[in-house]
């Protein structure tokens, strides 16, 4: 069920009357656990079954180790975890990916090993909710969290469906308290949520799918596109990629408030970052956070010198870039951002980088724009192999890059591109200035406010009326 389509708003407008009126914590939490269930299997009744395991084995596993208090007991039941969750992240995500990679290899010895592949299809959401059920093992396992024994509540916290397929990865000690008592949201909530389910909305459908559409043209045929096209092409991405992702985060986060639920915030302004450490303080942050806390700091991070860091921050992004998806241009692009990461913690030599820009005169303004731009150069040059699903594809992006060719088509593509760049860049500074994502609610009149949303979803639903909606992005993954 996309949250950009009519068939979940009328899912929205059936479970909401119902969810309000039901009289106890209890009642709630088992009605919107079945109604996420519901809303999971709308795209196959079978994935199910996988969350089902996930949750069974984490609950019990997680009571385990409430009451073992031998070392090595508790480490075999975190292994029994981590082997259960990610071999079925791995079969069904990994596996003919692996089997591919060795098929090339072991063709070069007259051996197939194309009879070993498996017609599997990827469960939706898969790499998000098995990190959220692993986190609450990790914490459990490292003492930083006790587990439920109310197995309602934890089967909710795993499956909450307004995050369910793609996140926030929330960790278990901020969504399950509120999950343990009754869930009540404030008129404010109500009114974040609506402003947050609009914008969000608006994001996703008017700038990511519209850029998207342009976008997947390009990329299906790049061997067509000069030059400057491609750049431009390029750049459509990277506002689609962020638009995509960061309304459906805000569509979450609103559809959450509604429910009396509060979700972290997984973007904040990422392409206004003035270096790359500070992109991923602003990127997807609830998967860079649980990167670095159960991935680098678990290799050691910055405790075993310099070299160790740098090696750790290689392999937590190399393999941050393959939980994005089975193929080796998410490692690559996951590489270069390692590389980018660990260049920068070698400049810095210790030093803290603050996340927020201070006015201090005229200079440090050019200086803030011209370490942007530096950043977002190579944040674009990273997208290049996060979207192109060849070898070839890159090679014609570089060809023409380094033997460049001209077209009369140029000047229509600059405008669609600055069209594009403007907006989002308006949308985010209002954010960044504001240090709100409802800055809407902030506008004295509310007969404006109102006023402004209804436009925005009213311009939102005629467009979903002429078009059929597209995936996100990160279904994929």
């Amino acid at each position: 069920m996309l949250f950009n389509s009519f068939i979940f708003f009328i899912f929205l407008l059936v479970i909401l009357p119902i969810f309000y009126i039901l009289p106890n914590k209890r009642t709630k939490n088992l009605f919107l656990l079945i109604a996420s269930y519901f809303f999971y299997g709308y795209w196959d009744w079978r994935f199910c079954i996988l969350l089902a395991v996930t949750t069974l084995t984490v609950f019990f596993i997680g009571i385990k180790l409430s009451v073992t208090s031998e070392k090595q007991k508790r480490r075999n039941l975190l292994i029994i975890s981590l082997i259960v969750n990610l071999g079925i992240l791995g079969i069904f995500k990994y596996f003919n990916f692996f089997i591919s990679s060795f098929s090339m290899l072991s063709n070069k010895f007259g051996v197939s090993l194309d009879y070993l592949h498996l017609n599997i299809i990827l469960p939706v959401g898969i790499s998000f909710y098995t990190f959220q059920a692993l986190s609450y093992v990790m914490d459990i396992y490292r003492g930083k969290l006790e587990p439920t024994k109310n197995f309602i509540d934890f089967a909710l916290f795993v499956s909450f469906f307004p995050q369910l397929v793609a996140g926030p990865i929330e960790r278990a000690s901020n969504l399950l308290p509120q999950l343990f008592v009754k869930l009540k949201p404030t008129r404010k909530q109500i009114q974040q949520g609506i402003v947050l389910i609009i914008t969000g909305l608006f994001r996703k459908v008017m700038i990511g799918d519209t850029a998207g559409r342009i976008v997947d043209q390009i990329f299906a045929e790049p061997n067509l596109y000069m030059s400057f096209e491609l750049i431009c092409g390029l750049v459509l991405f990277s506002i689609q990629i962020y638009a995509d992702f960061s309304g459906y985060s805000r569509i979450a986060r609103g559809t959450a408030k509604l429910l009396g639920v509060e979700l972290m915030k997984n973007f904040e302004q990422p392409y206004l970052s003035r270096n790359i450490t500070e992109f991923w303080h602003r990127w997807h942050i609830s998967l860079s956070t649980w990167l670095k806390d159960y991935l680098y700091i678990s290799l050691g991070g910055n405790r075993k010198g310099n070299t160790r860091t740098y090696l750790n921050l290689m392999i937590t992004m190399l393999l941050g870039g393959l939980w994005h998806g089975a193929s080796w241009n998410f490692v690559l692009w996951g590489g270069l951002h390692g590389i980018y990461l660990s260049i920068h913690k070698f400049i810095l030599n210790g030093k803290k980088t603050t996340i927020r820009y201070e006015y201090k005169g005229f200079l440090s303004t050019v200086s803030f724009i011209f370490s942007i731009l530096i950043t977002n150069i190579l944040v674009l040059f990273a997208w290049l192999f996060f979207r192109a699903k060849d070898s070839l594809t890159i090679s014609i992006f570089f060809d023409r890059m380094i033997h460049w060719k001209p077209s009369e088509l140029s000047p229509r593509f600059l405008i669609i591109t600055v069209s594009f760049v403007c907006i989002s860049l308006l949308l985010d500074l209002l954010e960044y200035f504001t240090k709100s994502h409802t800055y809407i609610l902030n506008i004295p009149s509310k007969y404006v406010s109102a006023g402004v949303l209804t436009a925005l979803l009213i311009i939102t639903f005629a467009f979903m009326f002429q078009s059929d909606p597209l995936p996100f992005v990160y279904f994929q993954f």
